[in-house]
């Protein structure tokens, strides 16, 4: 039996506020987007164990609800806060002619749909409720290919942020030799000076203090480097 949804409850993405919801305070985009899979698949099951009587399930499939739809309605609004090329890339794997933002909001207003339907125990629940479940690969495809895309591009500005400080570091240590070299002419230049040397001693002094200081700069850039490079 075939049912067609209006999707009109779900907001336009367009106009969603970008403030992210209290419910993905601490995640980043790629892991709010992975957490869609498993939620989808979490209301599902609740949404099949209310359907059998259980009370608890059909409001803990209602709090799930609420969580899908305010993360998904900030996902789809993270392109005006993207760079340009970014951007492009959210808004077509949404919006775009392999978009997957209509598969995700036929998905909600069908997981609402039937939760209703459950409440009020109307004679459509059974029907509502298995075409929900046919609809289980569909969403988990949808939101695979959302949580893909934002992890290219978290790893994308990964790898730009390694190779600035990959350039950084070599800056430093570039830095570092020179300083070594300097010191090091003044320390000959204050031997050779005898007791008219020590104004170049203080020279080589101060040099040989700044060059190691460079030096643990870069071993620490270095190691912030390696720790970043294993994060992404």
């Amino acid at each position: 039996m075939q049912h067609t949804f209006s999707i009109a409850t779900t907001p336009s993405t367009h106009t969603t506020p970008a403030a992210a919801p209290a419910s993905a305070a601490g995640l980043s985009l790629v892991n709010l987007a992975a957490r869609q899979r498993m939620l989808s698949q979490r209301m599902i099951l609740q949404t099949v164990l209310a359907a059998q009587g259980d009370t608890v399930k059909l409001e803990e499939a209602k709090k799930s609800l609420q969580v899908f739809t305010e993360s998904q309605q900030h996902l789809q609004a993270t392109p005006r806060h993207l760079e340009t090329s970014n951007a492009r890339r959210i808004e077509a794997t949404y919006h775009g002619a392999q978009g997957v933002a209509h598969v995700i909001e036929s998905f909600i207003s069908l997981v609402r749909t039937t939760l209703d339907h459950i409440a009020r125990r109307d004679a459509r629940q059974a029907d509502t409720l298995a075409e929900l479940v046919s609809h289980t690969d569909r969403v988990l495809a949808a939101l695979n290919t959302a949580t893909t895309a934002f992890d290219e591009i978290t790893k994308a500005k990964a790898d730009a942020m390694m190779h600035e400080l990959s350039g950084i570091v070599g800056d430093i240590q570039s830095v570092a030799k020179e300083a070594k070299v300097v010191s090091f002419n003044a320390q000959v230049m204050a031997a050779r000076a005898g007791q008219h040397g020590r104004e170049f001693a203080v020279v080589a002094t101060v040099l040989s203090n700044i060059t190691g200081e460079i030096d643990g700069l870069t071993r620490k850039a270095m190691l912030l480097a390696d720790r970043s490079k294993f994060a992404a």
